[in-house]
């Protein structure tokens, strides 16, 4: 039996499985890199191995790390979690060789299915069904296609496209980004299926010949070709269909004598064809939904499997009730996916009666990589956490999901919270209208849960009081509510910056600190009026009325026509992160008196964020048209493009392949012709 497993991963999922070995008895080992010191998988774990290296992300696909790791500290075993070596043959042989034990399927299955292409024609004459696939560009004839990368997944590689002219750009893209993301850069064209839904099965098979499929998951809201909502059971799949399906996956598990957890993925045509996409050999992102709804923990299957044991089941368990699952995301999803990055200064998400295994009553699950404080930095993917909702329907779960995330507060890194939370409130989520092109469909998801002009206004409020609260604890004059002036006319006033623009905020105490005035105004850039200039209480009659029923540094209590209003403010170096039922926002507090920057040259192009550059495909002196891809920057595992805006000539290019820059760095200077 294991007696002490290493998790060579990091994170969420290292977390994930610790939990399980506690539950179990199993002592636990992880390992770090520079920049996960911190981390806190690594202070969970029994035993905690630093990994040398320069880059923190190519450490942990050091196999020999790892193994010299294990050896180090006495472990006797390894889980490779996902993404990194989960699905490397190589590695899985070499922990077998050095006489540990693999929680995993053997090296053989893990190669076949880690190449799409071989794993296609060998599932093909297993009788499961194909989409037409071209390995070369030369021979589509149809469009559009899909750009698939042979090794690995997750979306990276990833291209469609509608028509030949764009194929050789997208293929040679998918090309560097596969090689880049899995040290293979082999890619495939296959046929695009519109308004298709992405099905899986989840199965995990033994050593003594079970093979057991626990149903399947809907994993059609993607963005970049990846999963960021994930449930079970699928709306669109009756039992005749979950049958075929699950026939399938086991047809495709016996095909290479697989043993473990692994996940078949079928594209579901609106006609009800299905088609085999790829096999995962590892457990996925999204095991917690079917935990919740079979009742059992995948992880310890996994162990069990591992130590030679066989399934506690030889067929497929009933399915309970309906499990949801969102993947939080530090990325703008109004700005392209543009991951973010900074100090995750409070996580914190109400109603959640379980973390890290499965739920034993219908509620909340949240799986988490970070807490308060973490940095969330460049080197590794940008999901934050995983919240799951478990219910008797599928309608209770997306209520119970939708709003909890709604509640949550999350400070310091741009989320894709508000989306999620559209989602799954959205009239076509909620009938099951759901498939690959949904958020392109659906462009109203995007838009922030705090919309209103009033709720902006009264956010913007709410932060200038609370700051009046803080400085009047330090007042010098006890007794004066902050802000108090002999002219009784004006108003204290704070400049803001949100996402909507610059903000002005004023508003007048009287002796007894109540609201006596206050007016809201936007300052557009063309305005050069001095703060408070434009701000008329008198003349703003669409301003709602409000009177403060209480107000301290971090609370604000307001009734607004009647209504009682409590805003959450939490002030960190001069950024005010207010929540409210009306949704979330950030205010960065401006300086009266700014110093003066210097302007970058007209046409600068500037990094979208901080990262490495990687391709670089313009000289200085080349022309250039709108559209063109000048160079990309790499950062967080994907491939991030900069494209000129408009046409023009190189004038200046301040970087090379590989050089490291920070947000709004400038990379090149584009001319006028």
């Amino acid at each position: 039996m294991i007696r002490r497993l290493l998790v060579a991963n990091r994170g969420e999922i290292a977390r994930r499985v610790f939990a399980t070995c506690r539950a179990m008895g199993v002592e636990t080992v992880a390992v770090y890199s520079d920049a996960d010191a911190d981390s806190p998988h690594v202070a969970e774990a029994d035993y905690a191995v630093h990994l040398p290296g320069n880059s923190p992300t190519a450490t942990y696909l050091r196999g020999d790390l790892l193994i010299a790791a294990a050896r180090k500290c006495g472990a006797d075993a390894v889980h490779p979690g996902y993404g990194f070596l989960s699905e490397n043959a190589d590695f899985a042989r070499a922990v077998i060789d050095a006489g540990l034990t693999w929680v995993g399927p053997s090296p053989k299955a893990i190669a076949i299915m880690g190449s799409k292409l071989e794993a296609k024609a060998m599932l093909a004459e297993a009788g499961v069904p194909m989409l037409p696939t071209a390995v070369e560009p030369e021979d589509v004839d149809t469009f559009p296609v899909l750009v698939k990368a042979s090794a690995g997944g997750g979306g990276r590689g990833m291209r469609i496209v509608r028509d030949r002219d764009s194929l050789a750009e997208a293929v040679a893209a998918a090309r560097h980004e596969a090689a880049s993301a899995f040290g293979d850069g082999t890619v495939f064209c296959e046929r695009y299926v519109e308004r298709a839904r992405h099905i899986e099965v989840q199965i995990m098979a033994d050593s003594h010949g079970n093979v057991v499929p626990l149903g399947e998951r809907e994993c059609s809201i993607q963005r970049r070709h990846q999963k960021i909502l994930e449930e079970t059971p699928s709306p669109a799949v009756d039992p005749q269909l979950r049958e075929k399906l699950c026939q399938a996956a086991i047809a495709a598990a016996r095909a290479v004598s697989y043993v473990g957890a692994g996940t078949v993925e079928f594209l579901l045509a609106p006609n009800g064809e299905f088609f085999f996409l790829e096999m995962n050999t590892r457990l996925q992102v999204e095991h917690p939904v079917t935990e919740c709804v079979v009742g059992v923990d995948m992880v310890r299957l996994q162990l069990v499997v591992a130590e030679g044991g066989p399934l506690p089941f030889n067929g497929p368990p009933v399915l309970r009730g309906h499990a949801i699952e969102v993947r939080l995301y530090a990325e703008d999803p109004a700005y392209a996916w543009m991951p973010s990055t900074g100090t995750l200064h409070r996580f914190d998400i109400p109603g959640v009666t379980h973390s890290f295994g499965p739920l034993t009553a219908p509620g909340l699950r949240l799986d988490s990589g970070v807490t308060d404080g973490s940095v969330i930095g460049v080197h590794y993917d940008p999901m934050l956490a995983k919240l799951i909702a478990w219910a008797p329907t599928r309608a209770e779960a997306a209520r119970m999901l939708g709003g909890a995330l709604a509640r949550a507060r999350m400070h310091g890194v741009t989320t894709n919270r508000d989306l999620l939370v559209r989602t799954l409130r959205h009239s076509a989520f909620l009938s099951g209208g759901t498939d690959t092109g949904f958020l392109d469909r659906h462009p109203e998801v995007f838009a922030p849960l705090l919309s209103s002009v009033d709720a902006v206004r009264l956010s913007c409020l709410a932060a200038a009081l609370a700051g009046a609260a803080r400085r009047a604890k330090t007042a010098l004059l006890p007794g004066l509510p902050s802000g108090w002036r002999n002219v009784p006319s004006a108003l204290q006033t704070v400049v803001y910056e949100g996402p909507t623009g610059t903000i002005e905020v004023g508003y007048r105490l009287d002796r007894a600190n109540d609201l006596a005035a206050w007016a809201v105004r936007r300052i557009d850039p063309e305005d050069i009026g001095l703060p408070g200039a434009g701000l008329d209480p008198a003349g703003a009659p669409d301003h709602p009325p409000a009177a403060i029923l209480s107000a301290t540094g971090e609370r604000v209590v307001l009734d607004v026509g009647g209504v009682r209003l409590q805003f959450a403010v939490h002030e960190v170096d001069g950024v005010s992160f207010v929540d409210s039922p009306e949704g979330s926002v950030a205010l960065t507090e401006l300086p009266r008196y700014p110093l003066p920057v210097p302007d970058q040259p007209e046409g600068s192009l500037v990094a979208p964020l901080p990262g490495a550059v990687g391709r670089v495909l313009v000289v200085p002196g080349q022309r250039v048209a709108a559209g063109d891809l000048l160079l990309t920057v790499e950062a967080m595992k994907l491939e991030h493009p900069v494209h000129a805006p408009t046409d023009g000539v190189i004038s200046d290019l301040r970087v090379a392949a590989g050089s490291q820059v920070e947000s709004g760095a400038l990379l090149a200077v584009l001319s006028p012709s």
